[in-house]
């Protein structure tokens, strides 16, 4: 599934972002979706989202 569209990430789903300071080197780091942060239906570089341990970050891959 495609992380750039809202419609495909819900709360509680398992995915992996990547943080502002990982954004240079692309490192991954997984987790649950708490709360969707981005408002829009798409967004180019992924759906913002808070994980169950309060990171924040876009949306790479969804586990589902």
């Amino acid at each position: 599934m495609d992380g750039r569209e809202r419609k495909n990430i819900r709360s509680g789903i398992r995915v992996a972002i990547v943080l502002k300071q990982d954004q240079s080197t692309g490192k991954l780091t997984e987790g649950v979706v708490r709360d969707i942060l981005t408002n829009s239906a798409f967004h180019p570089h992924g759906i913002k989202v808070r994980l169950m341990n309060k990171e924040v970050g876009r949306v790479k891959e969804i586990y589902g």
